[in-house]
Protein backbone atom coordinates (compact mmCIF):
# COMPACT_ATOMS: atom_id res chain seq x y z
CA UNK A 1 0.00 0.00 0.00
CA UNK A 2 1.29 3.20 -1.26
CA UNK A 3 1.16 5.66 1.83
CA UNK A 4 0.00 9.62 1.82
CA UNK A 5 2.23 12.23 0.95
CA UNK A 6 1.48 14.08 3.57
CA UNK A 7 2.45 13.56 7.49
CA UNK A 8 -1.16 14.12 8.22
CA UNK A 9 -2.55 11.82 5.49
CA UNK A 10 0.37 9.22 6.78
CA UNK A 11 -0.34 9.45 10.70
CA UNK A 12 -4.22 9.08 9.84
CA UNK A 13 -3.81 6.37 7.67
CA UNK A 14 -1.18 4.20 10.40
CA UNK A 15 -4.15 5.28 13.42
CA UNK A 16 -7.14 3.78 11.18
CA UNK A 17 -5.11 0.82 10.37
CA UNK A 18 -3.79 0.34 14.05
CA UNK A 19 -7.60 1.09 15.08
CA UNK A 20 -8.91 -1.66 12.39
CA UNK A 21 -6.72 -4.35 13.39
CA UNK A 22 -6.99 -3.27 16.93
CA UNK A 23 -10.74 -3.45 17.25
CA UNK A 24 -11.42 -6.54 15.91
CA UNK A 25 -8.72 -7.98 18.35
CA UNK A 26 -10.41 -6.98 21.34
CA UNK A 27 -13.84 -7.80 20.06
CA UNK A 28 -12.45 -11.56 19.89
CA UNK A 29 -10.75 -11.30 23.18
CA UNK A 30 -13.18 -10.02 25.11
CA UNK A 31 -15.99 -12.91 23.54
CA UNK A 32 -13.41 -15.31 24.47
CA UNK A 33 -13.47 -14.35 27.76
CA UNK A 34 -17.30 -13.75 27.84
CA UNK A 35 -17.28 -17.87 26.55
CA UNK A 36 -15.35 -18.27 29.13
CA UNK A 37 -16.96 -17.02 31.93
CA UNK A 38 -20.22 -18.54 30.63
CA UNK A 39 -19.02 -21.69 30.30
CA UNK A 40 -17.77 -21.60 33.64
CA UNK A 41 -21.40 -21.25 35.13
CA UNK A 42 -22.56 -23.63 32.53
CA UNK A 43 -20.13 -26.31 34.37
CA UNK A 44 -21.39 -25.05 38.09
CA UNK A 45 -24.64 -25.71 36.84
CA UNK A 46 -24.04 -28.94 35.63
CA UNK A 47 -22.26 -30.02 38.62
CA UNK A 48 -25.06 -29.22 41.41
CA UNK A 49 -27.78 -31.11 38.91
CA UNK A 50 -24.66 -34.05 38.59
CA UNK A 51 -24.92 -34.35 42.54
CA UNK A 52 -28.90 -34.51 42.64
CA UNK A 53 -29.17 -36.97 39.74
CA UNK A 54 -26.08 -39.27 41.74
CA UNK A 55 -28.32 -38.58 44.78
CA UNK A 56 -31.30 -40.11 43.15
CA UNK A 57 -29.59 -43.78 42.78
CA UNK A 58 -29.54 -45.99 45.52
CA UNK A 59 -26.19 -48.08 46.71
CA UNK A 60 -27.89 -51.44 45.37
CA UNK A 61 -28.08 -49.79 41.89
CA UNK A 62 -31.83 -48.87 41.76
CA UNK A 63 -33.44 -45.49 41.27
CA UNK A 64 -35.12 -43.44 44.13
CA UNK A 65 -38.24 -42.65 41.75
CA UNK A 66 -40.14 -41.17 44.72
CA UNK A 67 -37.15 -39.31 45.37
CA UNK A 68 -37.17 -37.63 41.83
CA UNK A 69 -40.65 -37.02 41.32
CA UNK A 70 -40.75 -34.76 44.15
CA UNK A 71 -41.29 -31.44 42.55
CA UNK A 72 -38.18 -29.45 44.54
CA UNK A 73 -35.62 -31.90 43.01
CA UNK A 74 -37.85 -31.47 39.79
CA UNK A 75 -37.43 -27.84 40.05
CA UNK A 76 -33.67 -27.97 40.77
CA UNK A 77 -32.94 -29.89 38.06
CA UNK A 78 -34.59 -27.79 35.65
CA UNK A 79 -37.45 -28.58 33.19
CA UNK A 80 -35.17 -28.02 30.14
CA UNK A 81 -32.28 -30.40 31.37
CA UNK A 82 -30.89 -32.88 29.16
CA UNK A 83 -30.00 -35.80 32.00
CA UNK A 84 -29.91 -39.84 31.60
CA UNK A 85 -29.43 -42.09 34.54
CA UNK A 86 -28.95 -45.69 33.23
CA UNK A 87 -27.86 -48.36 35.94
CA UNK A 88 -28.51 -52.16 36.50
CA UNK A 89 -31.96 -51.82 38.38
CA UNK A 90 -33.14 -49.44 36.11
CA UNK A 91 -32.85 -46.55 33.61
CA UNK A 92 -34.40 -42.70 33.23
CA UNK A 93 -33.63 -39.69 31.52
CA UNK A 94 -35.15 -36.66 29.73
CA UNK A 95 -33.84 -35.45 26.29
CA UNK A 96 -30.65 -38.01 26.32
CA UNK A 97 -29.96 -41.49 24.47
CA UNK A 98 -29.20 -44.72 26.67
CA UNK A 99 -25.49 -43.93 27.39
CA UNK A 100 -24.42 -46.82 26.08
CA UNK A 101 -25.06 -46.16 22.46
CA UNK A 102 -22.76 -42.84 23.29
CA UNK A 103 -19.18 -42.55 22.71
CA UNK A 104 -17.18 -44.30 25.78
CA UNK A 105 -16.26 -42.92 29.15
CA UNK A 106 -13.31 -40.62 29.00
CA UNK A 107 -10.53 -39.45 31.50
CA UNK A 108 -11.14 -35.99 33.03
CA UNK A 109 -10.87 -32.75 31.10
CA UNK A 110 -9.63 -30.81 33.44
CA UNK A 111 -8.21 -30.52 37.09
CA UNK A 112 -12.29 -29.12 37.78
CA UNK A 113 -13.67 -31.80 36.99
CA UNK A 114 -13.33 -34.09 39.88
CA UNK A 115 -15.69 -35.60 42.02
CA UNK A 116 -18.38 -32.58 43.08
CA UNK A 117 -17.40 -30.56 46.13
CA UNK A 118 -18.37 -32.97 49.56
CA UNK A 119 -18.34 -36.22 47.70
CA UNK A 120 -15.47 -38.94 48.26
CA UNK A 121 -13.79 -41.57 46.10
CA UNK A 122 -17.32 -43.36 46.15
CA UNK A 123 -19.32 -41.24 44.67
CA UNK A 124 -17.89 -41.64 41.08
CA UNK A 125 -15.63 -41.22 38.30
CA UNK A 126 -16.07 -38.44 36.10
CA UNK A 127 -16.15 -38.73 32.25
CA UNK A 128 -17.21 -36.79 29.02
CA UNK A 129 -20.00 -37.28 26.14
CA UNK A 130 -20.65 -36.16 23.15
CA UNK A 131 -23.84 -35.24 22.10
CA UNK A 132 -25.20 -33.81 18.53
CA UNK A 133 -27.70 -31.34 20.37
CA UNK A 134 -25.48 -30.19 23.13
CA UNK A 135 -22.18 -29.00 24.11
CA UNK A 136 -21.44 -29.66 27.49
CA UNK A 137 -21.55 -33.00 28.88
CA UNK A 138 -20.70 -34.27 32.06
CA UNK A 139 -21.10 -37.36 33.80
CA UNK A 140 -20.51 -39.95 36.25
CA UNK A 141 -19.35 -43.51 36.20
CA UNK A 142 -20.72 -45.65 39.20
CA UNK A 143 -19.43 -48.53 40.19
CA UNK A 144 -22.55 -50.68 41.70
CA UNK A 145 -22.89 -54.20 43.47
CA UNK A 146 -24.55 -55.05 40.00
CA UNK A 147 -22.27 -53.95 37.98
CA UNK A 148 -21.53 -50.60 36.34
CA UNK A 149 -24.02 -47.40 36.39
CA UNK A 150 -23.57 -44.37 34.45
CA UNK A 151 -25.32 -40.68 35.41
CA UNK A 152 -24.61 -37.73 33.11
CA UNK A 153 -26.25 -34.37 32.18
CA UNK A 154 -26.22 -32.26 29.80
CA UNK A 155 -26.86 -28.06 28.51
CA UNK A 156 -28.46 -27.72 25.08
CA UNK A 157 -25.88 -25.26 22.77
CA UNK A 158 -28.87 -22.77 22.88
CA UNK A 159 -28.34 -22.12 26.78
CA UNK A 160 -24.64 -21.16 25.69
CA UNK A 161 -25.27 -19.42 22.75
CA UNK A 162 -28.13 -16.99 23.71
CA UNK A 163 -26.13 -15.17 26.49
CA UNK A 164 -22.69 -14.84 24.41
CA UNK A 165 -25.49 -13.69 21.45
CA UNK A 166 -27.49 -11.45 23.91
CA UNK A 167 -24.03 -10.26 25.06
CA UNK A 168 -22.19 -9.07 21.58
CA UNK A 169 -24.41 -6.64 20.41
CA UNK A 170 -23.80 -4.06 23.33
CA UNK A 171 -20.19 -5.93 22.86
CA UNK A 172 -20.52 -4.15 19.17
CA UNK A 173 -22.13 -1.17 20.30
CA UNK A 174 -19.14 -0.65 22.89
CA UNK A 175 -16.44 -1.17 20.12
CA UNK A 176 -18.07 0.82 17.63
CA UNK A 177 -18.63 4.18 20.44
CA UNK A 178 -14.92 2.89 21.68
CA UNK A 179 -13.56 3.49 17.66
CA UNK A 180 -15.65 7.02 17.31
CA UNK A 181 -14.08 8.23 20.16
CA UNK A 182 -10.47 6.60 19.36
CA UNK A 183 -11.03 8.51 15.49
CA UNK A 184 -12.00 12.21 17.50
CA UNK A 185 -9.22 11.64 19.75
CA UNK A 186 -6.68 11.15 16.30
CA UNK A 187 -8.27 13.87 14.70
CA UNK A 188 -7.47 16.33 17.92
CA UNK A 189 -3.99 14.60 18.63
CA UNK A 190 -2.87 15.21 14.80
CA UNK A 191 -4.48 18.97 14.63
CA UNK A 192 -2.60 19.89 18.25
CA UNK A 193 0.73 17.69 17.16
CA UNK A 194 0.74 19.28 13.54
CA UNK A 195 -0.11 22.76 14.75
CA UNK A 196 3.58 23.51 15.18
CA UNK A 197 4.66 22.92 11.55
CA UNK A 198 1.24 24.42 10.04
CA UNK A 199 3.35 27.83 12.29
CA UNK A 200 6.19 27.26 10.88
CA UNK A 201 5.47 26.94 7.38
CA UNK A 202 3.35 30.66 8.09
CA UNK A 203 6.01 31.95 9.45
CA UNK A 204 9.16 30.94 6.42
CA UNK A 205 6.29 32.27 3.94
CA UNK A 206 6.40 35.89 5.56
CA UNK A 207 10.62 35.42 5.82
CA UNK A 208 10.00 34.80 1.87
CA UNK A 209 7.53 37.47 1.17
CA UNK A 210 9.64 39.80 3.39
CA UNK A 211 7.50 40.37 6.74
CA UNK A 212 10.01 38.77 8.67
CA UNK A 213 13.41 37.99 8.84
CA UNK A 214 13.43 35.00 11.28
CA UNK A 215 12.36 31.83 12.28
CA UNK A 216 11.32 31.30 15.91
CA UNK A 217 13.19 28.90 17.32
CA UNK A 218 11.01 28.33 20.07
CA UNK A 219 10.10 25.46 18.59
CA UNK A 220 9.27 21.61 19.99
CA UNK A 221 12.26 19.74 20.72
CA UNK A 222 11.81 18.13 17.17
CA UNK A 223 11.39 21.39 15.53
CA UNK A 224 14.05 23.18 16.78
CA UNK A 225 16.93 21.89 15.06
CA UNK A 226 15.08 22.64 11.79
CA UNK A 227 14.12 26.43 12.76
CA UNK A 228 17.77 26.42 13.43
CA UNK A 229 19.14 25.94 10.59
CA UNK A 230 16.48 27.92 8.57
CA UNK A 231 17.84 30.76 10.32
CA UNK A 232 21.49 30.21 9.43
CA UNK A 233 20.29 29.44 5.61
CA UNK A 234 18.40 32.64 5.75
CA UNK A 235 21.37 34.49 7.20
CA UNK A 236 23.59 32.67 5.10
CA UNK A 237 21.40 34.19 2.08
CA UNK A 238 21.10 37.68 2.98
CA UNK A 239 25.14 37.84 3.19
CA UNK A 240 25.19 36.60 -0.20
CA UNK A 241 22.73 38.46 -1.92
CA UNK A 242 23.70 41.71 0.06
CA UNK A 243 27.03 41.17 -1.76
CA UNK A 244 25.82 39.94 -5.06
CA UNK A 245 23.43 43.63 -4.43
CA UNK A 246 26.70 45.50 -3.53
CA UNK A 247 28.77 44.70 -6.30
CA UNK A 248 25.68 45.41 -8.79
CA UNK A 249 25.82 48.61 -7.34
CA UNK A 250 29.58 48.96 -7.15
CA UNK A 251 28.84 48.30 -11.36
CA UNK A 252 26.24 50.45 -11.74
CA UNK A 253 28.05 53.01 -10.02
CA UNK A 254 31.66 52.75 -12.24
CA UNK A 255 29.82 52.88 -15.23
CA UNK A 256 27.64 55.71 -14.14
CA UNK A 257 30.14 58.27 -14.78
CA UNK A 258 31.83 57.27 -17.84
CA UNK A 259 28.16 57.00 -19.65
CA UNK A 260 27.28 60.58 -18.13
CA UNK A 261 30.63 62.11 -19.90
CA UNK A 262 29.76 60.33 -23.18
CA UNK A 263 26.19 61.88 -23.08
CA UNK A 264 28.21 65.31 -22.54
CA UNK A 265 30.47 64.01 -25.46
CA UNK A 266 28.03 63.80 -27.94
CA UNK A 267 26.02 67.00 -27.23
CA UNK A 268 23.02 66.84 -29.89
CA UNK A 269 23.94 63.73 -31.81
CA UNK A 270 20.87 61.76 -32.16
CA UNK A 271 23.23 59.08 -30.44
CA UNK A 272 23.30 61.07 -26.85
CA UNK A 273 19.65 59.64 -27.12
CA UNK A 274 20.32 55.54 -26.31
CA UNK A 275 23.46 57.12 -23.81
CA UNK A 276 20.51 58.82 -22.03
CA UNK A 277 18.94 55.64 -22.31
CA UNK A 278 21.74 53.75 -20.78
CA UNK A 279 22.06 56.06 -18.20
CA UNK A 280 18.69 55.94 -16.73
CA UNK A 281 19.03 52.23 -16.74
CA UNK A 282 21.87 52.16 -14.86
CA UNK A 283 20.31 54.74 -12.09
CA UNK A 284 17.26 52.53 -11.76
CA UNK A 285 19.66 49.48 -10.96
CA UNK A 286 21.79 51.58 -8.92
CA UNK A 287 18.72 52.55 -7.04
CA UNK A 288 17.30 48.86 -6.72
CA UNK A 289 20.51 47.40 -5.31
CA UNK A 290 20.48 50.40 -3.15
CA UNK A 291 16.94 49.83 -1.81
CA UNK A 292 17.48 45.92 -2.21
CA UNK A 293 13.89 45.42 -3.19
CA UNK A 294 11.46 45.80 -6.02
CA UNK A 295 8.53 48.02 -5.44
CA UNK A 296 5.58 45.93 -5.72
CA UNK A 297 3.40 49.11 -5.14
CA UNK A 298 3.95 50.01 -8.71
CA UNK A 299 1.45 50.32 -11.88
CA UNK A 300 2.85 50.80 -15.10
CA UNK A 301 0.36 50.94 -18.72
CA UNK A 302 1.34 47.29 -20.73
CA UNK A 303 0.04 49.01 -24.14
CA UNK A 304 2.10 51.96 -24.41
CA UNK A 305 5.30 49.79 -23.12
CA UNK A 306 4.83 47.31 -25.47
CA UNK A 307 3.96 49.34 -28.53
CA UNK A 308 7.01 51.58 -28.02
CA UNK A 309 9.67 48.64 -27.75
CA UNK A 310 8.12 47.26 -30.76
CA UNK A 311 8.39 50.14 -32.38
CA UNK A 312 12.02 50.48 -32.14
CA UNK A 313 12.76 46.68 -32.40
CA UNK A 314 11.29 46.89 -35.95
CA UNK A 315 12.92 50.01 -36.95
CA UNK A 316 16.73 48.10 -36.09
CA UNK A 317 15.16 45.16 -37.99
CA UNK A 318 13.94 47.23 -40.98
CA UNK A 319 16.68 45.93 -43.42
CA UNK A 320 15.31 42.20 -42.94
CA UNK A 321 11.79 43.56 -43.72
CA UNK A 322 10.65 41.71 -40.33
CA UNK A 323 7.17 42.01 -39.60
CA UNK A 324 6.63 42.85 -35.84
CA UNK A 325 3.06 43.23 -34.08
CA UNK A 326 1.63 44.22 -31.08
CA UNK A 327 -2.27 43.63 -29.67
CA UNK A 328 -2.54 44.03 -26.35
CA UNK A 329 -5.40 45.31 -24.57
CA UNK A 330 -4.68 48.57 -22.15
CA UNK A 331 -3.70 46.85 -19.24
CA UNK A 332 -2.00 48.44 -15.87
CA UNK A 333 0.69 45.46 -14.56
CA UNK A 334 2.33 45.92 -10.61
CA UNK A 335 5.78 46.69 -12.24
CA UNK A 336 8.12 49.11 -12.32
CA UNK A 337 8.28 51.00 -15.52
CA UNK A 338 12.23 50.89 -16.12
CA UNK A 339 11.85 46.94 -15.10
CA UNK A 340 8.93 46.61 -17.38
CA UNK A 341 10.75 48.09 -20.58
CA UNK A 342 13.86 45.54 -19.46
CA UNK A 343 11.30 42.44 -19.38
CA UNK A 344 9.54 43.08 -22.49
CA UNK A 345 12.46 44.19 -24.58
CA UNK A 346 14.37 41.05 -23.99
CA UNK A 347 11.68 38.73 -24.83
CA UNK A 348 11.14 41.05 -28.53
CA UNK A 349 14.31 41.47 -29.16
CA UNK A 350 15.26 37.44 -28.57
CA UNK A 351 12.22 36.58 -30.94
CA UNK A 352 13.00 39.49 -33.55
CA UNK A 353 17.06 37.98 -34.07
CA UNK A 354 15.49 34.66 -34.20
CA UNK A 355 12.12 34.96 -36.28
CA UNK A 356 12.64 34.28 -40.18
CA UNK A 357 10.02 37.05 -41.07
CA UNK A 358 7.42 37.57 -38.23
CA UNK A 359 6.76 38.24 -34.32
CA UNK A 360 3.52 38.79 -32.70
CA UNK A 361 3.16 40.16 -28.93
CA UNK A 362 -0.11 39.58 -27.34
CA UNK A 363 -1.66 40.03 -23.88
CA UNK A 364 -4.94 39.14 -22.33
CA UNK A 365 -5.99 39.27 -18.84
CA UNK A 366 -6.73 36.14 -16.67
CA UNK A 367 -7.54 36.33 -12.95
CA UNK A 368 -5.18 38.71 -11.26
CA UNK A 369 -2.55 38.32 -14.07
CA UNK A 370 -1.76 39.55 -17.66
CA UNK A 371 -0.57 36.97 -19.45
CA UNK A 372 1.62 38.34 -22.21
CA UNK A 373 2.73 36.21 -25.21
CA UNK A 374 5.64 36.70 -27.61
CA UNK A 375 5.57 34.41 -30.74
CA UNK A 376 8.43 34.28 -33.60
CA UNK A 377 8.61 32.68 -36.48
CA UNK A 378 11.88 31.09 -36.08
CA UNK A 379 13.50 27.71 -35.44
CA UNK A 380 12.58 27.33 -31.66
CA UNK A 381 14.10 25.92 -28.80
CA UNK A 382 13.44 22.01 -28.49
CA UNK A 383 11.59 21.06 -25.70
CA UNK A 384 14.52 19.33 -23.99
CA UNK A 385 16.36 22.60 -24.21
CA UNK A 386 13.96 25.30 -22.83
CA UNK A 387 14.55 25.11 -19.24
CA UNK A 388 18.51 25.44 -19.70
CA UNK A 389 17.61 28.32 -22.08
CA UNK A 390 16.68 30.64 -19.48
CA UNK A 391 20.22 30.19 -17.65
CA UNK A 392 22.25 32.76 -17.84
CA UNK A 393 25.01 33.07 -20.33
CA UNK A 394 23.52 30.16 -21.76
CA UNK A 395 23.23 30.29 -26.25
CA UNK A 396 21.98 27.51 -28.26
CA UNK A 397 22.54 29.54 -31.20
CA UNK A 398 25.89 30.63 -31.71
CA UNK A 399 25.31 32.69 -34.53
CA UNK A 400 25.09 36.35 -34.43
CA UNK A 401 25.47 38.82 -31.50
CA UNK A 402 24.03 38.02 -28.00
CA UNK A 403 25.59 37.22 -24.35
CA UNK A 404 22.81 34.49 -23.15
CA UNK A 405 21.71 36.75 -20.72
CA UNK A 406 18.12 38.13 -22.70
CA UNK A 407 15.71 35.03 -21.46
CA UNK A 408 17.48 34.85 -17.81
CA UNK A 409 16.75 38.51 -17.34
CA UNK A 410 13.20 38.25 -18.33
CA UNK A 411 12.84 35.30 -15.93
CA UNK A 412 14.46 36.83 -13.16
CA UNK A 413 12.54 39.95 -13.33
CA UNK A 414 9.46 37.99 -13.83
CA UNK A 415 9.66 36.24 -10.39
CA UNK A 416 10.73 39.36 -8.62
CA UNK A 417 7.35 40.16 -9.32
CA UNK A 418 5.64 37.43 -8.22
CA UNK A 419 5.27 35.65 -12.37
CA UNK A 420 6.97 33.27 -14.31
CA UNK A 421 8.24 32.83 -17.36
CA UNK A 422 7.06 29.83 -19.88
CA UNK A 423 8.64 28.66 -23.24
CA UNK A 424 6.60 27.01 -25.48
CA UNK A 425 6.07 25.63 -29.35
CA UNK A 426 4.13 27.88 -31.41
CA UNK A 427 1.83 26.12 -33.87
CA UNK A 428 3.99 26.07 -37.44
CA UNK A 429 7.03 26.32 -35.23
CA UNK A 430 8.67 28.80 -33.36
CA UNK A 431 8.67 29.49 -29.92
CA UNK A 432 6.28 31.09 -27.65
CA UNK A 433 7.55 33.09 -24.83
CA UNK A 434 4.78 33.63 -21.84
CA UNK A 435 5.18 35.88 -19.10
CA UNK A 436 2.65 36.14 -16.44
CA UNK A 437 2.63 39.38 -14.52
CA UNK A 438 0.34 40.17 -11.63
CA UNK A 439 -1.88 43.86 -12.41
CA UNK A 440 -2.98 46.18 -10.57
CA UNK A 441 -6.32 46.57 -9.40
CA UNK A 442 -9.42 47.64 -11.70
CA UNK A 443 -6.98 47.24 -14.02
CA UNK A 444 -8.83 46.01 -18.03
CA UNK A 445 -11.11 42.85 -17.68
CA UNK A 446 -10.41 39.07 -17.39
CA UNK A 447 -10.20 37.54 -20.61
CA UNK A 448 -9.82 33.62 -21.66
Amino acid sequence: MRLPRSIHGRMLALSVATTLVALPVAGFAIGGVLDHFVTRNIDARLGDRLRLLRAVVRPDGTIDRELLDRSELATAIGTDAVWRIDTPGGTVGAGMPPLATLRAPGPPVGPERGPPAGRGPGFGAPFDLTLPDATRVHGLVLDLPEGRGRVAVAVPRREIEQPLRGAMLPLLLTLAIVALVLAVATLVQLRLGLRPLRVLRDRVAAVREGAATDVPEDQPDELRPLAVELNALVRDNAAALATARGSAANLAHALKTPVATLAIELGDDPRAVQVARIDATIRHHLARARGGSVDRRAATSLQPAVEGLVAVVAALHRDRGLNVRADVPDLSVAVDAADLDELVGNLIDNAARHARSAVNVTAVRKGGFAVLRVIDDGPGIAAADRARATDPGVRLDERGDGHGFGLAIVRDLAALYGGRLELGEADGGGLVATVTLPVTAGSGTAGY
